[in-house]
């Protein structure tokens, strides 16, 4: 039998996200959590691409198109094809959305400032790149012997 490596971040990264996506119900019920961090992202970088959109998120493309819809059905966005390439959307906000983004935007402002409240500068970055690392493999192939090594 396997010796199991008991799991330290992925049930608490998991109701983490859960917990942040009932907090926004509670605070903003309009939106869910996709459509909220949209509009964050929107009003943070301003108007993006949806590739822009897909790599912030990592959404199913179907899943943002989904969104998407749904946002611009609302007219909180708008949706219209790049200067740049014809092929691509540039994604940005109508004057109701940057004010349901400003909005959704502080919401989350508060939450993370009280996370952050008396947290060592360092210790936040240490957290962030092992967030990202656990992104890093969860992207990677499985047959990757780094991942396989740990999986199994």
């Amino acid at each position: 039998m396997l010796g199991l490596m008991r799991l330290q971040l992925i049930f608490g990264i998991h109701r983490a996200t859960h917990r942040i996506g009932l907090y926004i119900q509670r605070q903003v019920p309009d939106l869910n959590q996709a459509e909220a961090h949209i509009l964050c992202h929107l009003h943070e970088a301003g108007a993006s691409v949806v590739s822009e959109l897909h790599r912030a998120f990592a959404h199913k493309r179907s899943t943002l198109t989904s969104v998407l819809d749904r946002l611009e059905s609302r007219g909180l966005i708008t949706r219209e094809s790049s200067k740049k390439d014809r092929r691509s959307f540039v994604i940005g906000l109508t004057r109701a959305g940057k004010a349901k983004a400003a909005k959704i935007h502080r919401v989350l402002e508060r939450l993370e400032a009280g996370a952050l409240l008396g947290r060592d500068p360092d210790a936040v970055a240490q957290f962030n790149q092992t967030l990202r690392k656990v992104e890093d493999l969860s992207q990677q192939n499985s047959s990757n012997s780094t991942f396989s090594r740990h999986t199994g």
